[in-house]
C-alpha cells in the first residue's frame, strides 16, 4: 500500500500492540580493571555504589537485604535531561563470577548483568544493560538506543577508574 506523499511512518509497525515494543535496546561492553575478581565482585554486588561509577545515578540506597539475592535499592537517576525512581533488585549473585539485578518503574523494565572473570593478576569485567519501555515511553527506545554508545563508554570509564583503585 502507498503512503500519501508527506506521510511519514516507520518500516515496521511496532506500535500495534499496545504498550509493547519488541525492539530493547541493549548494549554490552567488557573491559579489564586491575582489581582481583573478588574485590571487583564484593564492590559491585553492592549496587549503592552505583552513585561512584554512574554518570546517570543520582542517589541509590539499599532499601532491604544485605546485598545478596533479594536485595532492594532505591535509584534515582537522571536520563537524557529526565529525572526518575528506579527500583532495583539484586536477582542473581554468584560470587565472584556474576550479578543480575532488574530495574523497574511504571514506565521502565530494565536487566544489568555484570559478569567477572580473573584476567592476569586483575579481572576481565562484561556489562550487559537492557532497557525495556512501557506504555508512552516505548517511543523513547528509539533515542535511548542512539544514546547507549555515548552512556556506556563515560560509564565504563569510570567504573574502570573505581575498579582500579581497589587494587
Amino acid at each position: 500500500m502507498r503512503r500519501p506523499y508527506g506521510v511519514w511512518a516507520p518500516p515496521v509497525a511496532w506500535w500495534t500492540t499496545p504498550g509493547v515494543m519488541p525492539v530493547k535496546p541493549t548494549v554490552t561492553r567488557t573491559f579489564t580493571t586491575t582489581a582481583p575478581p573478588e574485590a571487583v565482585y564484593d564492590y559491585l554486588c553492592d549496587f549503592s555504589h552505583a552513585e561512584e561509577w554512574d554518570p546517570g545515578t543520582l542517589s541509590c540506597e539499599r532499601v532491604s537485604g544485605d546485598g545478596g539475592v533479594g536485595t532492594v535499592y532505591r535509584n534515582v537517576s537522571s536520563f537524557l535531561g529526565r529525572t526518575s525512581e528506579i527500583t532495583y533488585t539484586t536477582v542473581e549473585a554468584e560470587r565472584p563470577t556474576r550479578i543480575h539485578l532488574t530495574g523497574t518503574n511504571e514506565q521502565f523494565d530494565g536487566h544489568d548483568v555484570l559478569g567477572i572473570r580473573s584476567h592476569g593478576t586483575g579481572s576481565e569485567v562484561t556489562y550487559t544493560a537492557e532497557f525495556s519501555f512501557k506504555g508512552a515511553a516505548r517511543f523513547a527506545a528509539p533515542v535511548v538506543a542512539a544514546y547507549l554508545p555515548l552512556l556506556a563508554r563515560r560509564t565504563i570509564d569510570e567504573l574502570r577508574a573505581h575498579l582500579d583503585g581497589l587494587a
